[in-house]
């Protein structure tokens, strides 16, 4: 199961170097509920190598106006606590895939 992150787990995981993959989604917004079944999926396979989570914006605010998250879904890419890639808007499984190995 994908990750549940927040405004009080988020910088914590951000920082503590590992490789993180935050897919910003809310539950009303179509295109995110047509890769949650990938990002679930991914968050499995890669779990122990990269945290692979979901941020929903209707529950906190304070990740999502820090790193300027002004569409859904939007997926951010950490490597050793930076900022290292992003997609906006739907994904396919194999560009995703790609860019989570990408980070390891």
């Amino acid at each position: 199961m994908a990750f549940i992150f927040n405004d009080e787990n988020a910088k914590q995981e951000i920082q503590s170097g590992k490789p993180v993959v935050i897919d910003f989604w809310a539950e009303w917004c179509g295109p995110c509920k047509s890769i949650a079944p990938i990002v679930e999926e991914l968050a499995k396979e890669y779990e122990g190598q990269v945290l692979v989570g979901k941020y929903d914006v209707d529950d906190g605010m304070d990740i999502a106006a820090e790193y300027n998250i002004r569409n859904i879904p939007t997926l951010l890419f950490f490597k050793g606590g930076e900022l290292v890639d992003r997609s906006v808007g739907s994904i396919s499984r194999d560009a995703l895939e790609a860019k989570i190995k990408a980070l390891l």
